[in-house]
Parts: C-alpha cells; sequence; structure tokens
C-alpha cells in the first residue's frame, strides 16, 4: 500500500513494532528540490527517526541512504549527525556502515577527489533478526590461510576455508546508474533522485524475509515498492508529492500485472534490472 502525504502525519498512524525493515533515502541536504514538495531539516529528521525507531520490530533494520551537501567547500556531515542521533538517541545498534558506489561518471570538482558514493547506514533494533547475507564467488580457492594482525601488533596466520567456492560480500555496493540501468522502466525517470533496483533488490533479500513488512517513507518513484512485490514482502510507502506518487502506483500496478502472467522465478527476474 502506498500513501500520498506527509511522513509526519502518517508514520504516526502505524502500530508499534509493526515493521520489519524500512528502507528508505531521505531528501537529504535539500540536493534536489522534489517538485518544490519536500522541507528537510534536522528537526524534521529527528521526529521521523523516533517514529521509526517506535514502528520497528525487535531485531529490525533501518537501511538509511544518505549523503552530504557541500557548501561553501564544506561538507555539511548531516549523514554523520543523522547517524549518532539514531544509535545515542533511539538506541538502534549500528549494525554496519556501507558504501553505496555510482559506476558512474561523477560532476568533477577542482579542489578535491571526485565523490560518486552514498552512505548506506544499517540500523538494528536490539539483536539483529534476519541476515541472509549475500554470498559472491571466491578469488582464489587454492591459497590455504591468510595473514591477520591481532590488536598487539603481531601478525597471525590464518586459516581459509579450503574449497568454497563463494565468500560473503563486502560492504562496499556498486551499481550502474543513470538512464535504462538504475531501471527500464522509462517513467521512473520523471523522478530526480531514483536509486537502482538492484540495490532495493539486495538490501530487501538480506535483511528480511518472505511476507515481512517494509516501509519507505519517502518513497519516491516507487523502486522499493516494485521490488517488494517482487520479492514477496508486505509493503507501506509513503510519498508527499502527488506526481511521484501517481508514477509510484503506476509503476507497482505494472509490476502487479506482468506479474500475473510471469510464473516461474527466472521469468519474474526479467521485471527488473540486473547489474
Amino acid at each position: 500500500m502506498i500513501h500520498l502525504g506527509d511522513c509526519l502525519d502518517i508514520l504516526p498512524t502505524l502500530p508499534d513494532q509493526s515493521i520489519d525493515l524500512v528502507l528508505t533515502s531521505p531528501p537529504y541536504d535539500n540536493l534536489r528540490n522534489y517538485n518544490n514538495s519536500s522541507e528537510w531539516n534536522f528537526n524534521i529528521f529527528s521526529k521521523i527517526a523516533i517514529q521509526l525507531n517506535r514502528v520497528l520490530k525487535d531485531g529490525g533494520v533501518i537501511v538509511w541512504i544518505v549523503n552530504d551537501a557541500t557548501i561553501k567547500g564544506s561538507e555539511t556531515g548531516t549523514s554523520f549527525k543523522q547517524a549518532l542521533y539514531f544509535k545515542d538517541k533511539c538506541k538502534l545498534n549500528l549494525h554496519d556502515t556501507m558504501i553505496y558506489y555510482k559506476n558512474c561518471y561523477p560532476f568533477s570538482c577542482s579542489n578535491r577527489y571526485y565523490q560518486n558514493f552514498e552512505y548506506m547506514f544499517i540500523f538494528c533494533k536490539n539483536k539483529i533478526k534476519t541476515t541472509n547475507l549475500i554470498k559472491v564467488p571466491t578469488k582464489n580457492q587454492r591459497k590455504t590461510y591468510s595473514t591477520n594482525r591481532l590488536p598487539n601488533g603481531k601478525t597471525v596466520k590464518t586459516k581459509y576455508e579450503v574449497g568454497k567456492k563463494t565468500r560473503t560480500a563486502d560492504n562496499i555496493w556498486k551499481y550502474e546508474v543513470g538512464y535504462q540501468k538504475s531501471t527500464t522502466d522509462k517513467i521512473a525517470y520523471k523522478h530526480p533522485a531514483i536509486f537502482p533496483e538492484k540495490l532495493a533488490h539486495d538490501h530487501i533479500i538480506s535483511w528480511s524475509n518472505k511476507k515481512d513488512v517494509v516501509l519507505d517513507c519517502f518513497v519516491g518513484s516507487g523502486t522499493t515498492a516494485k521490488m517488494c512485490k517482487i520479492l514477496d514482502r508486505k509493503f507501506i510507502g509513503i510519498e508527499k508529492d502527488k506526481t511521484y506518487f501517481e508514477i509510484a502506483k503506476k509503476r507497482l500496478a505494472n509490476t502487479i500485472w506482468k506479474l500475473s502472467y510471469l510464473i516461474n522465478q527466472e521469468n519474474i527476474k526479467k521485471l527488473y534490472t540486473i547489474n
């Protein structure tokens, strides 16, 4: 279900501890105008954070995807202030600090390195409930040991699990972004800041199970909603702007229609972009 309205009005109507996973990206540092419908400051953020903490189930996860504006040559550091608020004020565990690396040519800058990433803060309430960690192929199966440095500075050999064909992925996730790369849904590009369908896919399968309830309180073009439908999760979305709300509804309706004609999993994968 996708709600049209301000999340500050709709979040308080959701029951306590009713959400398994929050996957969202707020209008951080007002870097986009979103049809002039968004307003963002730390006071608004703190109210939303308190509500997200309230509705999150014990063991649930919040994936908070943000970055910082650069003003007069200095980054705002807003993302870290928000992370510390979740951790210190809401008493959530900072389970991981991940990086969303955009495989694209970034904007040029005369006196600093190119920036082409966003932070993905992973918070959990108490002990994390679900961790379906993504596996990747092991590069060197013949190697039987590695070296590891102890707190006292000494180096010791650490055995590999010999014969394992896969290992747990690292926490820097790389995605192709841009037109027809983040998604093949042309209507989605009417929104100024969509994230890749594969990114939503990877977080949903990592931190939730089938039939779990996923919340995106800044649903935008509806990427999270679409992937939840494909991956058999229940979904709650909130969008303030009516234009983006209609785009999200249309993408979700198209996904439901296509799913009714696709039976096996290989066909279902054709519904979203895999890079």
